[in-house]
């Protein structure tokens, strides 16, 4: 259901309403109406809605008259140091659509602060489905539930397959030292966006740091490929009609997102985390976690050995980026969160206890 009438809190009529609260609203109205009229878009008053499962940056449905945007905006401030960047991420994906890879078209970019906030953009609102709770009727037979499995490898496997040593990809970051990189950086992460010791982090830390595996390839890495920032096109068969959420978003080894799609995939027998945001994959007919890499690796033909290191990477990176929301919950700077910072008092603590199993650690005693 769309809203046209702010709530006085998360959405505000005016820049003036805004400058009263003590917490910044999310949306201001007739801000974000002067960009539309900037840029051309529709006439008349908006009415918006809330979109997408992510918990870090924020999407909103825009109805403007006739015309229909996705406005994407990092959360209320104060941010993490080098995230959140919205303009980064409107090139990238302007970027890779001229590779012809499936993102959304990026119709403006604002990146004066003073608007909202906090720089955001505009995408084409697009025409699709994405898959979390529930399997759409066009996917629900068992033929296409595996169809879609496959749409979802077929994409990375195109994403990974871009050329990153020239033209305007190059200048995006260097491939070179990512896994190293990856290792220092969450270590040292964790240090400031905790509030209590798991000693599981720094154990896990120190066997990805001495069991380094040498990067096979260079490819765009997109940091957070799953089910759930994939859109599917609205009618049979299983195809991928935009890859999403390009926040994470840089140049690496491609392993790193096979391992994150894999360890984070849903499928039956498998101990729940924090991470299973598409529950629906644990039914019958979907590809399993093994034949998502089977069929990753007879296209690429990467050596998967290693895979069990990227997959231990890839919770033990979640674990610390979630208990950096745990802190933001617990500070207050996540006001409207009643559900998923509580949990992950104990979801931190399971995301690590996966980890270990992939990297063959006997787990250790919560801290």
């Amino acid at each position: 259901m769309m809203e046209s009438v702010p709530d006085g809190a998360e959405v505000v009529a005016s820049r003036q309403e805004a400058r009263r609260l003590t917490a910044p609203p999310l949306l201001v109205v007739d801000a974000v109406t002067d960009f539309l009229d900037a840029h051309g878009i529709g006439r008349g008053p908006l009415s918006w809605r809330r979109i997408g499962d992510g918990h870090s940056n924020i999407t909103y449905l825009v109805r403007r008259g006739g015309e229909s945007v996705v406005l994407r905006r990092g959360p209320r401030p104060p941010l993490p140091r080098s995230t959140h960047d919205m303009v980064r991420e409107a090139r990238i994906q302007r970027i890779l659509g001229g590779h012809g890879i499936p993102v959304p078209e990026i119709v403006a970019v604002c990146e004066d602060a003073s608007v909202l906030g906090v720089p955001f953009y505009l995408m084409r609102r697009l025409d699709g489905t994405v898959v979390t709770d529930t399997v759409p009727a066009h996917l629900a037979p068992a033929a296409r539930r595996r169809a879609t499995g496959e749409a979802v490898v077929d994409a990375l496997v195109a994403l990974h397959g871009i050329d990153v040593t020239q033209g305007e990809l190059a200048s995006l970051g260097s491939p070179g030292g990512y896994l190293r990189r990856q290792v220092d950086r969450f270590r040292g992460l964790w240090e400031v966006n905790t509030t209590r010791a798991l000693p599981a982090v720094e154990r896990i830390a120190d066997w990805l740091a001495g069991n380094l595996p040498p990067s096979q390839a260079a490819s765009v890495v997109h940091g957070d490929y799953r089910m759930g920032n994939l859109m599917f096109a609205p009618r049979a068969p299983a195809r991928i009609l935009a890859i999403l959420d390009w926040e994470m978003a840089t140049l690496g080894d491609p392993l790193a997102d096979l391992g994150y799609l894999t360890a984070t995939w849903s499928e039956a027998g498998a101990v729940a985390t924090p991470l299973e945001l598409t529950p629906v994959t644990r039914e019958p007919g979907h590809l399993t976690r093994r034949e998502l890499a089977e069929r990753y690796c007879s296209r690429t033909g990467l050596d998967l050995t290693p895979l069990p290191w990227y997959q231990t990477l890839a919770l033990w990176k979640a674990a610390i980026f979630c208990e950096a929301i745990r802190t933001r919950w617990l500070r207050g700077e996540r006001p409207d969160d009643t559900v998923f910072g509580p949990s992950l008092e104990a979801g931190v603590p399971r995301l690590l206890e996966a980890a270990a199993g992939h990297a063959g650690l006997a787990a250790t005693p919560r801290g």
